[in-house]
């Protein structure tokens, strides 16, 4: 039986964890404009982040827009209204199910990875030994993971997003007799900057926590080998419920600003 006792010491460590990651935040961006700058280790990790996740996100979004037309074209049909099948994939993809999707893949692949990195690196001092010879490593370590993931994640959504469009167009080509350069006419003409400005903005803070979650777990590891498994663990679980409060938060907003 869970009692007060239990759940005051819950509550207080979640809290307490809030406060260590907002404050591993602050002094990211205190690092993010104090030299040097690492530019090499940037764009290494923007590399190892981006094009090593193509593929991936390249297949996840391909079967996105495959499995959507094809439980939506059923629904349409008993209406008479397939021809609007571009315009409801388009919006729904581009605002939406793209970035979220996407982004959750991201989550499992980066911030995991990130937290094992720097988990491995942390139990085996290698972080301290880092900061023996005067090397900062929160800079070479921290914030260019953080800014790749920043940088990296809304282009991979943006990349997802076109394939899993070309996925639908592909459904609709070989179901409905339907051209793909008919296909993508509608679809141009159905997305707006509405559509676009939001779903992209909000990416970049998909990517910022991604990074950042998974950096946090990883740089604060500790409890030896066994610690790394649960920093990988928890960066993942913590990053995608941080995904869906953004995406809440970002859908709040522009229902505000927006004619949704």
């Amino acid at each position: 039986m869970i009692t007060s006792l239990q759940i005051g010491n819950t509550l207080k460590s979640f809290f307490t964890e809030i406060g260590e990651m907002s404050y591993f935040a602050g002094r990211f961006f205190k690092e993010l404009f104090t030299k040097p700058f690492e530019f090499k280790e940037l764009l290494r990790q923007c590399y190892n982040m981006g094009n090593r996740s193509l593929f991936l996100v390249g297949i996840t979004g391909f079967i996105l827009g495959l499995v959507f037309t094809l439980q939506s074209r059923p629904t349409l049909m008993e209406f008479g209204a397939q021809s609007w099948m571009p315009s409801m994939v388009s919006i729904s993809i581009v605002r939406e199910i793209g970035p979220v999707i996407i982004a959750l893949i991201c989550a499992g692949k980066i911030s995991s990875g990130i937290g094992a990195e720097l988990g491995s690196m942390r139990v085996t001092e290698q972080i301290d030994a880092m900061e023996v010879s005067g090397t900062n490593p929160f800079k070479y370590l921290v914030v260019t993971r953080i800014m790749a993931a920043t940088l990296m994640i809304p282009l991979l959504i943006i990349f997802g997003d076109a394939i899993a469009l070309f996925g639908s167009a592909l459904v609709e080509n070989l179901k409905g007799d339907v051209s793909f350069q008919l296909y993508f006419n509608k679809v141009f003409n159905a997305i707006e900057f509405s559509d676009i400005l939001p779903a992209t903005v909000k990416s970049f803070f998909f990517g910022f926590a991604i990074g950042l979650v998974g950096s946090f777990k990883g740089y604060n590891c500790s409890k030896g080998t066994v610690g790394v498994g649960e920093a990988s663990n928890s960066a993942v679980v913590y990053t995608s419920m941080l995904l869906f409060i953004i995406d809440f938060i970002a859908v709040f907003v522009t229902d505000i600003f927006f004619e949704l």
